[in-house]
């Protein structure tokens, strides 16, 4: 994106620059949903965090960034470089009644503790160390 158009969307009142921050947790607390329209890369942090605080998640259907959602659960997946399809998601979110949010919200901290949990992410990454190395004796 240039810097110029970026430049006319925050003057137009079009969207709020935050800046850069080391309490994304405040962020996040003050969202209704947290939106990742991703490329691609490995599992984003903060979507774990946005699911770990019971926030709804809109993210890309790519890899690392799938992981984090059920679609229609606890958030929703968009085409990638898809811009009407990530516009849709948001506006889905954005109908959605609070007692359904709330619901989404729940099912995202009911991921993030039974798939990403570090405890559970440390014994699978112990499990396979200890397979690779009982395979190279």
């Amino acid at each position: 994106m240039k810097r110029a158009l970026f430049e006319q969307w925050l003057t137009a009142g079009n969207i709020e620059y935050l800046g850069t921050t080391d309490d994304v947790a405040a962020h996040i607390r003050q969202a209704d949903c947290v939106v990742l329209p991703s490329y691609r890369e490995g599992t984003p942090k903060t979507l774990l965090e946005a699911a770990a605080m019971g926030k709804p998640i809109v993210t890309t259907n790519v890899p690392g960034c799938r992981e984090t959602v059920e679609d229609g659960q606890n958030g929703l997946l968009c085409e990638v470089r898809n811009a009407p399809d990530l516009a849709a998601k948001m506006l889905r979110i954005l109908e959605l009644p609070n007692a359904e949010l709330e619901a989404m919200g729940r099912a995202g901290r009911h991921l993030a503790e039974s798939k990403f949990d570090e405890q559970i992410v440390l014994d699978k990454y112990l499990t396979e160390v200890a397979s690779i190395a009982t395979k190279r004796r």
